[in-house]
């Protein structure tokens, strides 16, 4: 509930459950400084959240250490989710526990919500939500609120795909496939969405020794690379030669236990269907007034939605200060956008104008198996096991833990070192050597 004058309170579940505690936070319009605190509200536990986090600690590390401002994580995962070693871990080459960091880790200074926003009132702002253990609602204010909650697989549009099938999104959702496939090993895996997700998980999923089908709704895979068509050739050879089979013009329409049904009627044998079949933002209800026709958020060049509101990443439309055109759904532009916003919400708590987003994107890469990648690095094409280590090294600098960090890179060398009849696959077991695929049938 709200109170009037210069204070809004609101009732907040104490972490062990149980009563409620009074929270106060500052109204707007009171002068950061004061005896008030400032409380800014994260919403999402990805990219934008993380390096919003990060960049507010930087420069406000001593008012949240003393009180006059408290950052609050509302999330539905209780960890952080680092996507860009997806296929090494797929391929076995990793430890699943590298690439989930705990919030509380990740975030140490911030309070931490495991619920779900299910409403945003921006007049009095603030936030409702629910958790997990307690379906009742609870509201909290906030003087700044970022909406960093991305994107998800549209499975509702896929008959099954709900039930029977894997998305790249869900709370481990990638780590409990990964446990799937090693405990199957040879099983038949289709991957639906020739992106650049798409192409990586159908090549890492083959490397460890499964019958891969991707298949694609376009003429041809990566179709954000059309500016790129060597590497997108590039891509094709390396598909090719991990042994995946690529239909085209081909879309996955529905899932059973054991068959992907496609959209020409004919149907595949697979234990396991993994969809990349594009994103649809989360949408919280209180913002819609503010969306795109696709469900995004509208930004302001600061990113600021609206007053107090502000977003990134896949949540939101933000334009390229170059190109004028909306940015690409990826991770780099995501962690921009919120060490932006960080920034601006610091500067405005000190009195200053937010500035406008002015990050121009540095490039794109891809990996097809150790050693084996495609990368462009403003605009200039790189193939091989330099775009591979160009890529590892990229990565490894925006993991949220210098620890898990350096896991990568031991797990990675022990890989290596690791003789390949000992491996979790046979490397050697692909293309040629490797059983085909059952037959498409009608």
């Amino acid at each position: 509930m709200s109170g009037s004058g210069t204070f809004a309170f609101t009732l907040h579940p104490r972490p062990g459950g149980g009563a409620h505690e009074l929270l106060q936070t500052r109204r707007p319009g009171v002068p950061h400084g004061g005896d008030r605190m400032t409380r800014i509200v994260l919403l999402g536990g990805g990219y934008v959240t993380l390096h919003a986090y990060s960049s507010l600690v930087r420069r406000l590390g001593r008012e949240v250490r003393r009180g006059d401002v408290e950052i609050v994580v509302i999330s539905a995962d209780r960890a952080h989710r680092f996507h860009g070693f997806t296929g090494e871990l797929l391929a076995g080459m990793i430890d699943r526990d590298r690439l989930a960091t705990p919030l509380e880790e990740a975030m140490p200074l911030a309070r931490i919500i495991i619920g779900r926003a299910v409403d945003i009132d921006t007049g009095l702002r603030r936030v409702s939500y629910v958790t997990g253990d307690d379906a009742s609602l609870v509201t909290v204010g906030y003087d700044h609120l970022v909406v960093g909650t991305g994107a998800r697989e549209p499975t509702a549009e896929v008959a099954g795909l709900g039930r029977h099938g894997f998305t790249l999104r869900g709370p481990d959702e990638i780590g409990i496939l990964a446990d799937r496939l090693a405990a199957e090993p040879g099983a038949p895996v289709v991957v639906a969405g020739g992106g650049v997700a798409g192409v990586e998980l159908a090549a890492a999923i083959a490397d460890r020794g499964h019958p891969v089908t991707l298949v694609h709704s376009a003429a041809r895979v990566l179709c954000e690379w059309d500016d790129q068509p060597r590497l997108v050739a590039r891509a094709e050879v390396e598909l090719s030669r991990a042994g995946v089979t690529v239909l085209t013009a081909t879309r996955l329409v529905g899932v059973t236990s054991s068959t992907a049904l496609l959209s020409d009627g004919a149907s595949l044998e697979s234990h396991r269907v993994v969809a990349t079949t594009g994103q649809r933002p989360v949408r919280i209800p209180g913002l819609d007034r503010w969306r795109d026709d696709r469900g995004r958020l509208r930004t302001q060049r600061s990113l600021r939605v609206t007053s107090g509101v502000w977003a990134a990443g896949d949540a939101a439309q933000v334009w390229n200060p170059v190109t004028r055109h909306p940015v690409p759904a990826v991770a780099l532009w995501a962690i921009k956008g919120g060490d932006h916003i960080g920034r601006s919400i610091a500067r405005e708590l000190r009195g200053r104008r937010a500035r406008r987003f002015r990050y121009r994107g540095l490039g794109r890469a891809a990996s097809f198996g150790l050693g084996k990648g495609i990368a462009e690095l403003n605009g200039i094409p790189l193939t091989g096991a330099f775009a591979w280590l160009l890529r590892l090294v990229f990565f490894l600098r925006f993991m949220p833990s210098r620890r898990r960090a350096a896991g990568v890179v031991s797990d990675l060398a022990r890989f290596v070192l690791t003789p390949r009849a000992e491996r979790p696959v046979s490397v050697g077991t692909r293309g040629r050597e490797r059983t085909a695929l059952a037959p498409r049938q009608v």
